[in-house]
């Protein structure tokens, strides 16, 4: 009896209340730590150097964009499991100057010269996951260039220069990607350039172990010298070109010079007084405002975290717009998406009278308006811009296709078409694929409030969606929303051509009660547990009452959140 008096009085003085304590201890049972606040500027990302770098950057007067583009070329050394310049980028940035955010979509096309009749004379149903054929314009360096002219500060050599020291130098690998690393290489070893360029003495780093990359110095310091547009219109573009002929691919340099970002404007929903921002398609952004338009229906601060009603809710919510995802979802330059009628609220409603609250659907139908690793950063600066951004090769470090001295692997984002003719994702020469990475933004009372990401492929609407829940629905703090236990629905309807017949896979990460999950396999969701698939977040928050930041990264990762 006094160990209990003593542990009611700790916690009665470590929160001011004991109400308090105890509504914390029942709502909360996971594992978190506090939140990072500062005044002058945050960085979260998911390398503790990377984070370094991009706070010196901020350090030295440069903007949140500066910052952000040292970070993401940094992690193209130190991460290249998951991002790389032969990858995608999207950004949403928040301008503090004209008090708007601006969407940026820097993902490649297909090449021009290879048609769907290719894939369809040689038998292909899926496009191939690796090797050349899944091979699409890397758009991340001209993200770089567009976002560096629009709100860069800091000369290009200067952002770089961090990342080229480091690659010359050398950096000691992280535990969790030295783990990934050693994975993508047993698949990617066997094409041309791989291991020369990643497997030091025939093998992977390991933990603690010193990598360097000169070839990448070497590209970075071109760009630093000459340009981002080097990238595509000089030796690297050159390069690409003889390499990918020579080993039976088809991204030319004519694909590369005639690339360039396109800014767009963000679409948003309104969620419980927050304004959810995501960029539109050939993303899956609209997802996110599809799913909170449904839940916003129901009371699920009353249902409870980790609820059956809730869990039940977002999964069955989840699947249904999963299949307009899968329908829809696809480059708007060759197809008439209806946007507007997919995230307004008249379509959620009309979409949740499939929702049955005590069994789980097998499939659904895809609905009728009326006309896949990644690595995800934030940044805010002491000028208030702040800016989520999101960088991927696509399934963790490419297609295995790595041309000579450059220092990259090019991305397999081209897996992603359909070769079904006639859908909205069908492949076509110079189409740009069904994206999975996602950058968002909420604003309240049109100013800025929260910008954040989770990685992750089809994870990434599912996981931000639940981040946004746990803080507006559930009180969490910055920190809790990103550490709580998450849940992912696989086996939906895909934009590749895949149907749902069979309910999908509900998969559960510890922290759940098992009186929950049987609950939840008696109305017919099929549950496994997995321990990775859930994604990783990094946030950051703006306090406008005390003027400060807080910022979040979670465990998942080997990230780091900090200010200044």
């Amino acid at each position: 009896m006094k160990k209990l008096y003593l542990l009611l009085l700790t916690a009665f003085f470590l929160t001011g209340s004991l109400a308090i304590a105890q509504d914390r201890v029942s709502s909360l049972n996971f594992e978190t730590r506090s939140e990072v606040i500062a005044t002058h500027g945050m960085v979260c990302t998911s390398q503790p150097l990377v984070t370094q770098i991009a706070l010196d950057i901020l350090k030295k007067g440069g903007t949140a964009v500066d910052a952000a583009i040292a970070a993401d070329a940094a992690l193209g050394l130190m991460e290249p499991t998951g991002s790389g310049m032969g990858g995608d980028l999207f950004a949403i940035v928040w301008d503090a100057k004209t008090q708007k955010l601006y969407g940026l979509n820097s993902s490649g096309p297909s090449p021009r010269s290879l048609t769907l009749k290719y894939f369809q004379d040689h038998g292909y149903q899926f496009i191939p996951a690796h090797g050349p054929l899944p091979v699409s314009v890397p758009g991340c360096v001209d993200g770089w260039n567009e976002l560096h002219k629009r709100f860069g500060k800091l000369p290009i050599k200067e952002i770089l220069q961090p990342a080229i020291d480091y690659a010359r130098e050398g950096y000691p690998v992280t535990e969790l990607i030295a783990y990934y690393w050693k994975l993508n290489a047993r698949i990617l070893k066997k094409y041309p350039g791989f291991a020369e360029e990643f497997m030091p003495g025939g093998k992977t780093p390991v933990k603690g172990q010193i990598f360097k990359n000169p070839n990448l110095a070497n590209t970075l310091e071109l760009l630093a010298k000459k340009g981002f547009r080097e990238f595509y219109e000089g030796k690297p573009a050159r390069v690409i070109d003889k390499y990918m002929h020579e080993n039976g691919g088809f991204l030319s340099y004519d694909d590369l010079a005639s690339y360039h970002a396109v800014w767009v404007k963000p679409e948003s929903t309104n969620y419980r007084g927050y304004d959810v921002w995501e960029l539109p398609p050939n993303g899956q952004g609209i997802a996110v405002l599809q799913m909170l338009n449904m839940l916003e229906n129901f009371d699920i601060k009353s249902m409870g975290f980790g609820s059956v009603a809730y869990l039940h809710l977002l999964t069955e919510v989840k699947k249904i717009v999963y299949e307009d995802r899968a329908k829809f979802y696809s480059d708007p330059a060759f197809n008439k998406i209806p946007v507007e009628q997919l995230i307004s609220k008249k379509y959620a409603k009309e979409r949740l009278k499939l929702y049955d609250p005590h069994h789980a659907a097998k499939y659904y139908p895809a609905g009728q308006p009326e006309q896949g690793n990644t690595v995800y950063l934030t940044v805010a600066d002491q000028y208030g811009n702040m800016v989520s951004l999101i960088q991927s090769n696509y399934r963790g470090m490419g297609s295995g296709m790595t041309p000579p001295g450059l220092g990259f692997v090019l991305q397999d984002r081209g897996e992603l078409f359909s070769l079904k003719p006639g859908q909205f994702n069908t492949y076509a020469p110079g189409k740009r694929p069904f994206h999975t990475i996602i950058p968002a933004f909420v604003t309240k009372d049109g100013k800025p409030w929260l910008s954040f990401g989770v990685m992750g492929g089809a994870m990434q609407p599912q996981g931000q969606v639940q981040i946004l829940v746990n803080l507006i629905d559930f009180g969490m703090n910055l920190q809790e929303a990103g550490d709580a236990p998450r849940i992912r629905h696989d086996g939906s309807s895909q934009p590749t051509g895949t149907k749902m017949k069979d309910g999908g896979w509900l998969n559960m990460e510890s922290g759940f009660r098992y009186d929950v999950i049987r609950q939840l396999m008696q109305m017919g969701h099929r549950v496994r547990f997995s321990l990775g698939g859930y994604g990783g977040y990094q946030a950051i928050m703006r306090d406008t009452t005390n003027q400060v930041y807080y910022g979040a990264s979670e465990s998942r990762k080997d990230g780091q959140a900090a200010g200044y």
